[in-house]
Order: structure tokens, then sequence, then C-alpha cells
């Protein structure tokens, strides 16, 4: 059981942390450590926040695309996230460009950072160019991974787009392969998220292959909501005021407490908290598509070297991981950002499908789309410069946390959480006592 039933009550606990999404979990995870006694509400039926996937026919359809990194040092040290499976796109990038597909495939050593590229196609005109180009593609990832983070964060920080053209590649590998590459992993078609955080995101998948929660994104966020004590969690309660002494509540009332910790998306945080100030946004459509056959029998991330289409990215999510889909049906997940994320449905589906059959070089006219969820906020946009530690104390007893404090990830949610909680604990002059877990990954 994740939650418990909301009621009115004034009974009294220590913080409330208002919003169940993996930051408000984490730092109510390290409050509860601390051994304070910690009320989690939650407006939606489910944990998770966008973090959410649903159910539908026996499909299990995410509301983002969630790529996660199973060396990820916040994943590993998370409670709970002991018992995650994680499922490797093992067939790396296929890169679609001029009708050719090219596969980036990664060959690591025992390490963990990639050590050389592996083509389906060399021709000069494939999208990652000859031989050479291929090897000063992977010698670049190669630095990359083995650099550590405060140099990749003492760079000069421009827009990612400016960056690209001082990497020392070929244009046409730039264009053709790190953009699209880099606009999957930042959800930022315009590539004006900073070039720190950018070259972080290169950083991790590099390291590290890309990988699917078994089950779902929302895996994540109920594992870490099972870690917490029975009851922490209350579901069905949407907060509409806060303060450092009590938070009121739209149907139950005012909960009482010592401290407050904000834990919402960006806007509803800067609702409950005027004067916080609200991030630009990038926004996406997820389109889940079913198929009687598979487009491609092994798991890779697909990108549009041409960047003609209205996807920026697309798996056959079903090959990383059977449970998303009944026996014997095909998933395909595909992302659509920017303005084209913004068309109606009936008309972007269209286009979508006609771009699938294009990247996946087969027909895609008789695919059936399950379900399609736009969010205008999908991501908080990182545009240079950033600051990956925005402030989490508001004052003394109020708090604020997610993706929007620190880097629009899984991972940057969690550390913001955990921030705030050390704050608090700060502020209740108690020692911050974290636990580290070890993150398996499924084969």
């Amino acid at each position: 059981m994740l939650s418990s039933p909301a009621r009115h009550s004034t009974d009294r606990t220590d913080v409330i942390v208002v919003g169940a999404g993996v930051a408000g979990l984490a730092a109510a995870r390290r409050l509860t450590d601390a051994g304070l006694g910690v009320t989690v509400l939650e407006a939606a039926p489910y944990v998770g926040g966008r973090m959410s996937t649903d159910k539908v026919d026996g499909f299990r359809l995410d509301r983002t695309a969630h790529f996660l990194t199973p060396s990820s040092a916040e994943l590993r040290r998370t409670p709970g996230l002991e018992k995650l499976a994680l499922r490797p796109l093992s067939h790396g990038v296929l890169v679609r460009q001029g009708g050719r597909s090219q596969r980036f495939a990664e060959s690591r050593g025992a390490r963990g950072p990639l050590t050389a590229a592996r083509a389906l196609a060399s021709a000069a005109r494939s999208p990652l160019g000859g031989a050479l180009d291929q090897a000063r593609v992977a010698s670049f990832l190669n630095r990359l991974a083995a650099m550590p983070a405060e140099r990749v964060l003492a760079r000069p920080e421009v827009p990612t787009a400016q960056a690209l053209g001082t990497r020392g590649l070929p244009s046409r590998t730039v264009e053709c392969f790190l953009r699209p590459l880099l606009t999957a992993l930042l959800s930022d078609p315009e590539l004006t998220t900073s070039s720190r955080c950018a070259d972080l995101a290169l950083q991790a998948f590099a390291r590290e292959r890309l990988s699917v929660p078994t089950g779902g994104a929302s895996t994540v966020p109920e594992l870490m909501a099972a870690a917490l004590p029975s009851g922490t969690v209350r579901t069905g309660v949407r907060a509409v005021s806060a303060s450092t002494t009590s938070v009121d509540t739209a149907e139950h009332g005012q909960l009482a407490c010592r401290a407050v910790v904000v834990a919402t998306g960006a806007r509803a945080a800067a609702d409950l908290l005027p004067g916080l100030r609200l991030p630009a946004f990038h926004p996406t459509t997820v389109l889940h598509h079913t198929a009687d056959a598979p487009p491609m029998a092994e798991p890779a991330l697909v990108v549009d070297g041409d960047r003609q289409g209205p996807v920026s990215h697309t798996i056959v999510v079903t090959a990383a991981d059977r449970s998303r889909a009944p026996h014997g049906r095909t998933l395909v997940t595909s992302v659509v950002l920017g303005d084209a994320a913004s068309e109606p449905l009936t008309t972007l589906d269209k286009a979508a499908r006609a771009h699938l059959g294009e990247l996946y070089g087969t027909q895609a006219d008789g695919w059936q789309l399950v379900t399609a969820h736009h969010d205008p906020e999908a991501v908080p946009a990182m545009r240079a410069p950033h600051d990956r530690r925005r402030p989490v104390r508001v004052l003394a007893g109020l708090y604020v946390c997610g993706d929007h404090r620190d880097t629009s990830t899984v991972q940057g949610a969690i550390v913001s959480g955990g921030r705030a909680a050390s704050a608090a604990l700060r502020d209740f002059g108690l020692p911050d006592a974290g636990t580290p877990a070890a993150l398996p990954t499924a084969a």
C-alpha cells in the first residue's frame, strides 16, 4: 500500500511535502531517515507526477519518455531503487539520414566508457561519415566520459547550438548525429540549453547505455514511495496554499506542521510560492503506436539525421521491455518536440506515422495510435547561463525542490529533493543521515 487515504486532520506532523514526484519522495526519505515525522500530499490519485505510466488495454504507456543510466550516482544512492530493473537500449543510436540507416553502437570496456564506434553502413555519405569520422566521434565521447565533472562545469557556458561548432568534429557529424542526439536527450529542438548541461548529458551517454525502467517510468516513484514508512503518502489531496507552519488543502482542511517542502512542478510551485521565478518550458507530445509486427527487432534510439519530420526520436519499446504491451503486440513510443507538439492530434498522428515509416523503413499507415500525451510544460528549459543549484530554501521552514531547481532530469529532481531536505535539517539542527544503495541493471 503506497498511500493512506486523505482525511480531515488537525494532527501536527513535522514536515509536509507537497507533491509525490521523485523530488518530493527523495526529500521525504531524507527527512524520515533523520527521525522526523513526514506527510506527503499528492493531488493525483497516484504517485509520480509527470513520471507516470498509464495502463490501457494491457499496454503500459509512459506520459514522458525518460531515459536513465544505470551508473547514475543519484539513482544508486536512492533507497528503494535497489529493486529497480533497467532495460538497456543495447543497439545504441540508429541515425536515419538521406535514406540510409547507420548505427552508433557502443562497445564499452571494463570501466564503462565507450571505446569504439561500429556502423551498419560506412559509406562516406552515411550520417557518421567514413571510418575516420566515426573514430573521431568515439574519441570525442571517450574524452568526455573520462573528464571529471568539475572540468565539464568549468568549460565556457554558451547555448549548445553554438558550442557544437567548437568540438573539433566534422560539420556533417555534428548536424546528422550530435544535434539530433542532443535534441532527444535534452528535449530541446533549438538547442538553447546550456552547453554545460549538454556536456553532462553526453557524458552520461558515453559512460553507460541509455535504459528504460522495466514496467514503465512510474516504477521509479512507486519504488521510492514503497520505501517510505506506511501512511506517509496521502493521494487525492490538493494543496492550495502553503506557509511555514501549515498547508491549506482544497477539500481536506488545514494541516499543521513545523515546515513545508513544495515539491511540485514549476508552475504549481509558483502558484503556492508567489514570487518564485517561472522558467520557460519545452513542450512534448508522446505518441504510443501499436503494430502487429515489430519494425525493429533490437532496442535502439532512432533519431532523424535529416530533421525533416515531426518525430524527434522513437524506440520500439517492447524490444527492450516486453512488459509494456500484451503478448504478441508491439509498442512503438515516439516523441514530438517544439511547435509540432502542439499540432491537432489527428494532423500530428498522420504526419508522425508517415515519418515513422521513413525512420523504420517500413509501412506505418496501418499502425494504431493507442494514446498520446501532450504536455506544454514537460521539460523546464536550461538556457545558458543555467544555475544547476538554484536556491531551495525560501526561508526557515519553507523550501522548494524539483527538476526546475537543478537539471531537468530524473536525477536532477532527486538531487533537488535531497538538497531541500538537507536545508530543512540544518534549520532543525539535525544531522543529515543518507544511506547509499546499489542499483542493478537488468540484462
